[in-house]
Formats: C-alpha cells, sequence, structure tokens
C-alpha cells in the first residue's frame, strides 16, 4: 500500500507481521550466527539438515550488507566495492535452528561466459534435491527493478519448484514519490512465476527499513 500523496510505501503487513511475529523474529535474528562452511562445487556442499534459506541476486545488489543487517553483525557476510567476489556458496548458522546461504552474485558486465555458466551449474546442483531449503530471497535493487538476467533466474527457479521472494534492495536510494510505483512494478512481474512469493519485501540496510517485517517472515521457517 503506498501513500495517495507522496507516493511513499505504507506497508502491508503479512499475517506473521504482528507484534509477536515481529519479536520472535528480532529474537531468532539476535542469535549467534557463524560462518560454517563454503562450497564451490556440488562435491563440497554441506549435508542437509536444518532449515535453509539462500540469499540470491545479482553482483552489487546487496546481499552481504543484507545479511550482515539482518543478524546485526557488521562483518558476518563480506561486502566489497568490487562485484563478483562471492564465488561460493557461503552457509551461516544461525543459533541452530536456520542455515542463511550466500549465493554468488551473478549479472556482472566483466564476468565470463565460463564463469557465468560456471554459476548456473553450481546452483542448480545446489538447488536440485535440497530438502531443506525453505526459501530463496532474490534480491532486486530497487534504483533499477527486475532485469533480463533476474527473469532467468526467476524461470529457473520455477522451473526447479523452488520458492522464493522477491526483496527489494536500496530502497533509501529510491524518491520517496516512486517507491510504490517500483514495488507496484516489480509484483506485476511476478504474476507469470509459479513459486515466487506474492509478497514483495521492501529493504534497506543502511536505515533498516523492513527488515524488521523479513526476520518475522523469515522466522516462520525456522520451525517447518
Amino acid at each position: 500500500m503506498s501513500d495517495s500523496v507522496t507516493g511513499q510505501i505504507i506497508p502491508t503487513l503479512m499475517p506473521e507481521q504482528d507484534e509477536a511475529g515481529m519479536e520472535r523474529g528480532r529474537l531468532l535474528f539476535a542469535q549467534e550466527c557463524n560462518f560454517i562452511w563454503g562450497a564451490a562445487d556440488q562435491a563440497n556442499l554441506p549435508e542437509a539438515s536444518l532449515p535453509e534459506i539462500a540469499f540470491a541476486g545479482r553482483s552489487n545488489v546487496g546481499k552481504s550488507s543484507l545479511v550482515n543487517v539482518l543478524t546485526g553483525r557488521k562483518t558476518l557476510a563480506r561486502t566489497s566495492n568490487t562485484p563478483g567476489r562471492t564465488q561460493q556458496l557461503n552457509f551461516f548458522d544461525l543459533g541452530g535452528r536456520l542455515i542463511l546461504v550466500d549465493l554468488p552474485g551473478y549479472g556482472y558486465a566483466k564476468e565470463s561466459k565460463t564463469k557465468v555458466n560456471a554459476w548456473t551449474k553450481l546452483v542448480k546442483d545446489y538447488l536440485r534435491g535440497r530438502v531443506t531449503l525453505r526459501r530463496i530471497c532474490l534480491l532486486i535493487d530497487g534504483r533499477h527493478g527486475l532485469k533480463p538476467n533476474d527473469i532467468e533466474i526467476m524461470d529457473m527457479l520455477d522451473k526447479s519448484a523452488v520458492p522464493y521472494q522477491i526483496v527489494l534492495t536500496k530502497m533509501d536510494k529510491v524518491k520517496k514519490a516512486d517507491q510504490a510505483e517500483v514495488r507496484e512494478k516489480t509484483a506485476a512481474g511476478l504474476k507469470k512465476h509459479a513459486a515466487a512469493h506474492p509478497e514483495v519485501a521492501f529493504t534497506s540496510a543502511e536505515d533498516g527499513t523492513g527488515v524488521a517485517e523479513l526476520r518475522a517472515s523469515l522466522a516462520t521457517l525456522a520451525d517447518s
């Protein structure tokens, strides 16, 4: 929902984002969170045990920044001004209840076709039969919206029957008058994608917008 005058987003809360749900999310993401595994190929994937939530997106979309702010850590996931630095799947244990998986970024213009193909294979191998994977958060830069390679990833996830949720990032850099339009255009782009979560999350790692709400949604997956 948006303010009809300013166009600024007024969040439409999901059922789990009530006061109790927000507190459950806060408590879960306040737990100890540690890096436990890095995998560059299928042979090195860790044993599937706890429920997993993976974070995917174009290089420089702010994946590491979002993981850091969700968990309240500044350096849990490595951030860089150089896109494409994360070249493996990084696994983090959140309080022994949830595994967060930081996937390599995609779509950086300087990446070779060989590297793009390697990324696609690595992610497909991870998705194939990963029974503990509960959701992928597909991060989209709110300033740019859905790009063709984002749609390609969404098509791949649809075919794999992997549930995913679009998470708009860097929304503090979008003019308030344009925020509602960005979200509406993004939501409209999901209509043909069967595996997409209907709610588009709206976040900023810089000012914390939407972080509590996203924590509340993800907390429902910890015991599923």
